[in-house]
């Protein structure tokens, strides 16, 4: 077993308080597979991808942080939803259901949902096969989730796809899940076969011990933290480090309030990728500033700045959670579209170089060094119930490309790919920009209590996104 890093342990354990799992929607042309010859894809690919091969061992009373252990594929994990034919508004609603669940990452780690035969699909006159992945947070953020699924959908020439062997297994999404029962294999993190393992009790016993090592490592790099956070002061009074952005008034997004297991909907706005592309602008930029022009015209009434909150992937350090957060503010009183790309381009690259300053890695580097008992007690006691008086965005988002369109479900062709980032105490609309070949996504995931006309305001954000194009 391999322990997890402490950023991922925070993902698993927050995903006892709340929904923080992630889900990657893939829509396939309809294929003329059973759905049991599709069953068996799905573990036939899942029995040699690492990631998927593992789940999580607790260890007892939180004395040393969660391991990894292995898993096999079970069908409980493969999900068929009911009925089949359903039409993309309904399918949008069915999938919004799904976001306010969680996997049982000590059970399993991941889940894939299937809903076939979807008509009025966006790019396509057919039918469409609809795949939503569920994983755990603490499984990967969302560059490594859409490793994952290429590897799970990787076109693979001559490749048989043989009907699942065993008995019938109703996994109807009419009915409750269950819990996932996997017998375990001797493997390490990264799925090779090993020696014998621990148990959780031994591994307790032997964090034990070194608790107090772990207190005294913590107690030092709280110091060095305190002197890089001085130092980064100073430099950034003097002007040779980028300034904090400034936080941002919560608003009308951003009530005080749980969103309810129910109350989570989506939007997915489907586009040909020539369409969002401007000269000397990222599609990241471009989708920024379409939504900083689509929200104050939804609002009505919107504040005087508005910010978004950035995941940007970093190097990977060991952890499966690979990225920090950039305060971005969206320039909503900025008129001219161009200048306002501009400017919110200029806020991503110096955001970017202050999260990136090596004086920010002593800071990490002491939550890496906490001991289990307490960051695990500091999850538990987190407020989730207030919103502060200053957030880091009104708004997530979160943009990954998903590489070529070169990915397939037993031979049906990808079409598009969306993603919903999670919502939570602060964010009660959130925005998913993923593309894949030549096609883009932009995905609205969002409270029902707070985004009460979603439709107009995917109306909004397309008409805002070919304003921002014309204005370049």
């Amino acid at each position: 077993m391999t322990t997890m890093a402490p950023r991922d342990a925070t993902m698993f354990w927050l995903s006892r308080r709340t929904a923080n799992d992630m889900y990657l929607c893939y829509c396939f042309a309809e294929t003329p597979a059973s759905t049991a010859e599709l069953r068996a894809f799905v573990a036939a690919r899942a029995a040699r991808i690492p990631d998927l091969r593992i789940r999580v061992r607790e260890i007892p009373g939180n004395l040393g942080y969660p391991r990894w252990e292995p898993a096999e594929f079970t069908a409980q994990q493969f999900v068929v939803h009911r009925p089949v034919g359903l039409r993309w508004p309904t399918l949008l609603d069915r999938v919004g259901a799904l976001l306010g669940t969680g996997v049982d990452a000590t059970e399993s780690p991941w889940r894939i949902h299937v809903f076939r035969g979807v008509t009025a699909v966006p790019t396509t006159q057919g039918s469409a096969l609809v795949v939503v992945l569920q994983l755990s947070h603490a499984l990967a953020d969302g560059s490594r989730a859409a490793a994952i699924a290429r590897a799970l959908f990787a076109r693979t020439e001559g490749e048989a796809i043989h009907s699942h062997s065993g008995g019938a297994v109703d996994n109807s999404g009419d009915h409750p899940f269950g819990p996932v029962k996997t017998p375990a294999r001797p493997v390490d993190s990264c799925g090779q076969v090993c020696g014998r393992i621990a148990g959780p009790a031994v591994h307790g016993a032997l964090e034990l011990l070194r608790f107090p090592q772990r207190v005294l490592a913590t107690a030092w790099r709280g110091r060095a933290a305190y002197l890089a956070q001085r130092e980064l002061s100073e430099r950034t009074a003097a002007g040779s480090v980028p300034a904090a952005t400034p936080g941002f008034a919560p608003g009308p997004l951003n009530p005080v309030r749980r969103v309810g297991v129910l109350d989570h909907r989506v939007r997915m706005l489907v586009i040909d990728r020539q369409a969002a592309l401007v000269p000397g602008r990222t599609v990241t930029v471009v989708a920024l500033t379409a939504i900083s022009d689509a929200l104050p015209k939804y609002l009505g009434a919107p504040p005087s700045r508005l910010g978004a909150a950035v995941p940007m992937a970093v190097p990977v350090d060991g952890a499966r959670n690979n990225f920090h957060s950039l305060s971005i503010d969206l320039h909503v009183d900025e008129p001219d579209l161009a200048v306002r790309a501009g400017r919110i381009a200029d806020d991503l690259a110096t955001r970017r170089i202050r999260a990136l300053h090596p004086l920010r890695s002593a800071q990490h580097r002491v939550t890496a060094g906490v001991p289990a008992p307490f960051a695990a007690r500091d999850v538990a006691r987190a407020d989730l119930d207030s919103v502060p008086a200053a957030i880091d965005g009104n708004t997530v988002v979160s943009s990954v490309y998903r590489g070529s369109a070169d990915l397939a479900f037993a031979g049906a062709p990808v079409l598009f790919t969306g993603g919903f980032p999670a919502l939570g105490t602060v964010m009660h609309l959130t925005h998913g920009v993923h593309g894949i070949g030549e096609t883009l996504t932009l995905s609205v995931h969002f409270d029902a209590a707070v985004l009460v006309d979603p439709d107009r305001y995917l109306a909004l954000l397309t008409e805002s996104l070919r304003a921002v194009v014309a204005a370049h």
